[in-house]
């Protein structure tokens, strides 16, 4: 039965081995003959070819020679090698390059070529569905990447703009004049704005290449304090970097930990407490970063422990998106860092990371 659409060319130099490849295979494949790699080459030109098969001893130029002289300018055809005597070397670095797919001894076996073309051309489909689907994956990426930075520029611009009115409404005395609509827009704006930075945390975390700088844990955490503390300035914030050595590793993933962590040890106090308070403390080695952060706030059940870092899981007792710690353990993943958290309900949450120093 002919396979369809199977176009196989067969160079030889000798004319009734074409022939008789010819006759064995007209009926199974669409067959291309060439005397010649010269031959071969002009035919390959005009045709489409999916596997070629070539003789090794030919004048000029040899099998491998031709298939190595064809490797960039025709990439896709596969390649089978004929050889009627035992060239080791010649065959070994075909091979190594990835010139030759298969060779095969003459005179050949009918049944055994046959199927080494079938599998030749099942090696062609697949290489060929390959680049189809990376160029889909390429062309899916960038439209995300479109759509990542729409959320970050076009999306979130008129939010801020919202925030800002809210902000100025406060500031000219107007926040309690209608009502708690401010108040509504107020606490919507900053949920919508939350869940844009999250998203934009989770896109970059996993899109970007890390980059080794090196950090200051001081001047580090103490931004950060100021960036999340402005959501609740009750809150008492304890500092203790013991740093007298330098710490290489990725800014931009460890601002990540840490702001989402910061942020939790925030958002998460108990509403009528009236010493609310968080401790930061970070012991630096010559092979790591220990931290652990700590608060006095709502807690978190033991039953929960295990389940806070999947993607989207919230507790009853809980606000948030269920996607701040799940980013903290993505991005620790990234730095082959580690997480480990107690917690007593009621009483408050400690965590402890520890991230590999890469100064060496």
């Amino acid at each position: 039965m002919r396979t369809p659409n199977v176009r196989v060319l067969y160079i030889d130099d000798e004319d009734h081995n074409l022939q008789a490849f010819k006759a064995s295979f007209r009926r199974h494949y669409e067959i291309y003959t060439a005397i010649s790699a010269a031959e071969g080459l002009k035919i390959m030109k005009n045709v489409d070819i999916q596997v070629i098969i070539a003789d090794q001893k030919m004048p000029n130029t040899t099998g491998v020679e031709f298939f190595q002289s064809i490797t960039e300018t025709y990439p896709d055809p596969i390649r089978i090698l004929l050889t009627g005597y035992t060239d080791i070397e010649a065959l070994a670095d075909a091979i190594n390059h990835g010139d030759i797919y298969r060779y095969i001894t003459k005179p050949w076996n009918d049944l055994e070529l046959h199927n080494s073309i079938k599998n030749a051309y099942d090696a062609y489909k697949a290489k060929i569905d390959l680049r189809k689907k990376i160029a889909e994956l390429e062309k899916t990426n960038d439209e995300l990447n479109r759509f990542i930075y729409s959320i970050s520029h076009e999306l979130r611009a008129p939010l801020v703009s919202v925030i800002g009115i809210v902000n100025l409404v406060k500031m000219e005395g107007l926040f309690n004049s209608s009502g708690e609509y401010w108040g509504l827009i107020e606490t919507c704006s900053n949920k919508l704005d939350y869940y844009i930075q999250k998203t934009l945390q989770y896109y970059k975390n996993n899109k970007t290449t890390a980059e080794q700088t090196e950090i200051d844990f001081s001047k580090l955490v103490g931004e950060l304090v100021d960036v999340y503390s402005y959501t609740d300035r009750d809150t008492q914030f304890t500092i203790n970097v013991n740093q007298t050595l330098p710490f290489i590793g990725d800014l931009f993933r460890i601002e990540v930990i840490l702001g989402n962590l910061i942020s939790n040890a925030i958002k998460y106090q108990k509403v009528d407490e009236r010493n609310k308070k968080v401790e930061i403390g970070v012991n630096v080695t010559a092979d790591k970063a220990e931290i652990s952060i700590s608060d006095n706030g709502i807690g978190i059940l033991n039953e929960h422990l295990e389940k806070i870092f999947t993607q989207f899981f919230k507790s009853k007792v809980q606000h948030g998106s269920g996607l701040g710690l799940f980013i903290v353990k993505e991005a620790l993943n990234k730095i082959d860092g580690r997480i480990d958290v107690s917690s007593d309900l009621d009483r408050g949450t400690t965590f402890k990371i520890t991230i590999p120093n890469a100064r060496e």
